[in-house]
């Protein structure tokens, strides 16, 4: 076997993929901890000891992965996911670039490219965009017609919330999301009484209708990705079609003073 292919079963073996994760999972542990002052104090040695540790097994891996799958390696959307955090991490993070040094944290994420249940939901989430794209547009539409009723509902109470059309479209997200919009709609109840059937239509068009439109949308994108392959044709069905027009194709050579 060619050190390619022997460098190839090594890195897409079980066993490689899931020491990988382990140093992942130690890596993302010690981020963590270098955010503990005593900590750092403390172990800050080990810790920066473990980081680049990490960082060299993280590098070598990738190197190993290129080195067997070659231009191949580049088609995967994950393997490129991968070299891009690689990449970060290993820009300089001293001076104006010292924020690049909190950007390690972007390795934990290699973890959705290495388990794959993570890149089953993933991937479900990334085919959902086109429907959750029209559901926004939606959704942003149903914000300006309700923020227009809304002002010439409540602009006389005097309530600031509803004074223009950005504070109102802001009032109205924030109903949406549930957040507080039963102290909205008591404090304008206090003027206008009937105040709560507008909250009551709006409710349940954009929290209730909406929002669980989304939901369903990415459940829908979800059971496809997680949908069993089709089955594929029975081999035995394939042969006697085979078998059937070379029956056909003899017939048709047969010279014909043969078939009398």
């Amino acid at each position: 076997m060619a050190l390619r292919d022997r460098v190839r079963v090594l890195v897409d073996g079980r066993r490689f993929q899931r020491v990988v994760i382990a140093v992942i999972v130690v890596n993302a542990i010690t981020l963590g901890c270098e955010t503990s002052t005593a900590l750092v104090a403390a172990y800050g040695g080990l810790f920066d000891a473990l980081d680049h540790a990490a960082l060299v097994f993280f590098v070598v891996e990738l190197a190993a992965r290129l080195f067997a799958h070659r231009a191949r390696f580049f088609r995967d959307p994950w393997n490129c996911f991968d070299f891009v955090v690689i990449g970060v991490s290993l820009l300089p993070a001293a001076g104006p670039l010292s924020v690049v040094r909190a950007l390690r944290i972007l390795r934990v994420l290699r973890l959705v490219s290495m388990v794959p249940s993570m890149r089953r939901v993933v991937t479900a989430l990334v085919r959902s965009i086109p429907g959750l794209l029209s559901l926004s547009g939606l959704l942003v539409l149903m914000l300006y017609v309700g923020s227009v009723v809304a002002i010439n509902l409540f602009r006389a109470s005097g309530d600031a919330r509803f004074a223009d059309l950005g504070s109102t479209i802001l009032t109205l997200f924030q109903i949406t999301t549930g957040d507080g919009w039963s102290d909205v709609m008591r404090d304008l109840m206090v003027a206008q009484p009937l105040a709560w059937l507008f909250f009551l239509v709006y409710l349940l068009v954009g929290t209730f209708t909406m929002l669980n439109l989304f939901i369903a949308v990415v459940c829908s994108a979800m059971e496809s990705e997680s949908a069993p392959p089709a089955s594929a044709p029975d081999d035995r069905l394939l042969n006697e079609v085979r078998a059937l027009r070379e029956e056909v194709r003899a017939l048709r050579l047969d010279p014909v003073g043969d078939r009398g």
